[in-house]
């Protein structure tokens, strides 16, 4: 199967919700001029405007800082908060403003590189939240408006990892949003080290990852 073909089982006719979970266990990849840099996306929330009160396009809100996310699927939506650039990759067709924020990856590829990009940070804090992973790989504002399909930052499908179970619980620092507030739309693996707040004795021996045989015998299974 090509990776356009797989891109496209992963982003088209699914929910934003299926993809944030789909995009669990998938190889991040960053190309840069001075090699690879990357690993596999362990947390990932869902935004669903414009009917979501913390999403960007609530209401279908149209302003040039959110045009990327009325593009289509596999657009790169990138913006700042509190001085962190972060990343969301675009879920839905061209005009429904949906996207899925990556919230954490477990490093893999240039892991020495990414910490000396987080300024010597080692462990978890490398990469244990949106602007920390944006900042380890070293993400260009560039991106915003590319896409994952034929941009330097990619997903690679043959590397990808089957997570044992996936948990579902209520998005971060999202106040005051009333029901948007608690809906069950942030999706992460069960027991990996690089979580964003997670608790150390929530830690699992095998960093919340199917056994590699288990992976090779479940190909394409939740």
């Amino acid at each position: 199967m090509t990776n356009q073909k797989q891109l496209d089982e992963l982003l088209l006719n699914k929910t934003t919700a299926e993809v944030a979970k789909d995009l669990l266990g998938m190889y991040l990849e960053y190309e840069t001029p001075n090699g690879r840099l990357g690993g596999y996306i362990v947390d990932a929330e869902a935004y669903l405007g414009p009917e979501d009160l913390a999403a960007h396009s609530y209401g279908m809100r149209r302003t040039p800082r959110v045009r990327a996310m009325y593009e289509e699927p596999g657009t790169i939506y990138l913006y700042t908060m509190h001085t962190h650039l972060i990343l969301n990759i675009i879920t839905q067709p061209e005009g429904v403003p949906q996207g899925v924020m990556i919230r954490a990856i477990e490093p893999v590829e240039g892991i020495e590189k990414m910490s000396l990009n987080r300024k010597g940070k080692a462990g978890p804090d490398i990469s244990n939240g949106p602007g920390k992973l944006v900042a380890a790989l070293g993400l260009s504002p560039d991106l915003y408006g590319q896409s994952i399909r034929d941009s330097s930052l990619r997903l690679v499908f043959e590397k990808k990892r089957l997570p044992k179970k996936i948990l579902a619980l209520p998005r971060i620092g999202i106040p005051n949003k009333g029901e948007w507030t608690e809906k069950p739309l942030r999706f992460v693996v069960a027991g990996n080290p690089y979580l964003s707040l997670q608790k150390k004795n929530q830690v699992d021996e095998d960093w919340g990852w199917r056994k590699q045989n288990e992976e090779n015998n479940n190909i394409g299974l939740p």
